[in-house]
């Protein structure tokens, strides 16, 4: 036990205890949570400081609107179903395609309209929210995944994370969702998790049930080396989000469409570790590094630059 103690101190892992008390309590206003929490405020929020996100097609506020939702999706082949105050993908539903009178999911199966319906109604009473409390349903335009992750993912859609610390993106890794995940780029269900190169934005080895692993385990190909394209980009868009909310340490969770770039998917204020092991590196000596700056710099750009020099 000593030892691996020993060996995490050595890599700076920060463990949660300390990730709560030390980062989330100091630097995340308890009044600013309700701006990443709830979905629907974070993307009004993107949109007006100019940051791209998924197109938003509707909102369901109430039960009586859910007999709206047919007329709603007629225009709409693919489209995401989630809950605003949902966490951890729970409650999402991901529509790829009709079928007659039904509707297919990404996983392949198909349900019915009174389904879908039966599905919006559990998202208002609270069923995947945070706390359980009454919410509401957006539905959004279905990311269309970059062709770089064609052999690297299982049917769903990988996402980006970025941990920004005080407005510096410090540490990053893609979610690759698995047949285990269903489809989701959730870690806790089964999602590979890649580190990346913050300099270059390569792809390092991954892990996968807390086992390491330099290959997707339902292709088989190989996840290491890739090169994202726009990084520079996604690191600014991460950046930016620190004025955007006022939150000092954050989780930002971002997806490539192949026609539409890059587009902020959501933020997170209680961001996990497990990026961590999925770099094989400790989250703590980053930060201490940004903590113990003389300045901290406005310009995101400025910021992104000092990152990409000093985490490799």
């Amino acid at each position: 036990m000593f030892a691996i103690y020993k060996k995490m101190k050595e890599l700076g892992l920060l463990g949660i205890n300390r990730r709560n008390a030390d980062y989330i309590r100091l630097y995340n206003p308890r009044n600013r949570f309700p701006l990443v929490d709830d979905k629907l405020r974070t993307k009004q929020l993107a949109q007006q400081a100019g940051l791209p996100v998924p197109e938003l097609y509707g909102v369901i506020y109430i039960e009586h609107q859910v007999a709206t939702l047919a007329e709603t999706l007629k225009k709409y082949d693919q489209f995401v179903i989630k809950p605003a105050q949902g966490s951890g993908g729970d409650g999402i539903i991901v529509i790829t395609g009709k079928r007659k009178n039904r509707y297919q999911k990404s996983n392949g199966t198909l349900i019915t309209q009174e389904e879908l319906e039966h599905h919006v109604s559990n998202i208002l009473s609270g069923m995947y929210s945070l706390g359980g409390h009454p919410d509401k349903a957006l539905i959004e335009y279905c990311v269309q995944f970059d062709p770089l992750f064609d052999e690297v993912s299982y049917r769903g859609v990988p996402d980006i994370r970025i941990i920004v610390f005080l407005g510096y993106p410090v540490m990053g890794m893609i979610r690759l969702p698995t047949r285990q995940s269903q489809g989701k780029a959730n870690l806790h269900q089964g999602a590979v998790g890649v580190g990346i190169d913050l300099a270059t934005g390569k792809t390092r080895r991954g892990v996968w049930q807390n086992q390491v692993t330099d290959s997707h385990p339902d292709t088989d190909n190989d996840i290491e080396g890739l090169q994202l394209p726009q990084w520079d980009k996604l690191l600014e868009m991460a950046a930016r989000c620190y004025e955007l909310t006022g939150l000092g340490y954050l989780g930002v969770d971002i997806v490539l469409d192949k026609t539409k770039g890059p587009l902020i998917l959501e933020l997170n204020a209680r961001p996990g570790l497990s990026i961590q092991i999925a770099n094989r590196q400790g989250l703590l000596p980053r930060l201490q590094v940004i903590a113990a700056l003389k300045e901290h710099s406005a310009d995101p750009l400025e910021r992104v630059k000092l990152c990409k020099e000093k985490f490799l």
